[in-house]
């Protein structure tokens, strides 16, 4: 059995990729692997007061103080948590983690423009980043359809989740942009499929990892 890996599951809202952790966590318990299921943001006790800050709405950030909290959540989130887990020989999985950031604060934000924001990104990951990234990949008008179809039945959305289409097509286009530049790292999924169908996709790559 190969020791402790760090995997982020990535995408726009709305594209299963909290379902698909849920299930690959599960598989990867009955093959004897110890897994931390985990998120960005709210994981940590302070994570949770930021995650509330963030996605209530009860207070609207700049884009500069959005960036800002989410990197704060990170930082406390990989020391906090991460870190120690996959010390223990943990297996890791994160419901988003710096792609997300790359793709809404400095994609669709428009931060990536004003300033090269990297090297703080890379500060508050803390040296943990992912062996492994699944992006679920689903156009935007999709997305917003499965969003709002949760809503309607009772699921509270985010500040995030209410933005305009056109942010979220300029979060995907942020998505596929990292993706072309991190081919090795970042496993694409057609998300339009079904969940079993992405389960066994997912369930594939992992074998992969288990050595």
């Amino acid at each position: 059995m190969s020791g402790g890996q760090f995997i982020s599951f990535e995408g726009g809202d709305g594209c299963g990729k909290s379902t698909q952790l849920k299930l690959a966590a599960a598989w990867l318990r009955e093959q004897g692997v110890q897994v931390l299921e985990t998120r960005e943001p709210g994981a940590t006790d302070l994570g949770l007061e930021l995650r509330r800050l963030l996605l209530s709405g009860e207070y609207v950030p700049v884009p500069e103080c959005e960036l800002l909290l989410f990197l704060a959540d990170r930082a406390q989130h990989v020391k906090a948590m991460i870190q120690p887990a996959l010390a223990r020989g943990e297996w890791v999985l994160c419901d988003r983690y710096s792609d997300s950031t790359l793709a809404y604060q400095l994609a669709a934000r428009g931060l990536s423009d004003s300033a090269d924001l990297k090297p703080m990104l890379d500060f508050a990951e803390v040296g943990a980043s992912p062996d492994k990234t699944f992006w679920l990949d689903i156009p935007a008008e999709a997305a917003l359809q499965r969003v709002s179809a949760r809503t309607n039945m009772g699921e509270e959305s985010t500040r995030l989740d209410e933005e305009a289409l056109s942010f979220h097509q300029q979060v995907h286009a942020g998505f596929a942009a990292i993706y072309r530049e991190h081919t090795m790292r970042i496993h694409r999924i057609d998300a339009t499929n079904t969940i079993d169908c992405i389960h066994q996709e997912i369930r594939l790559q992992l074998q992969g990892m288990l050595g």
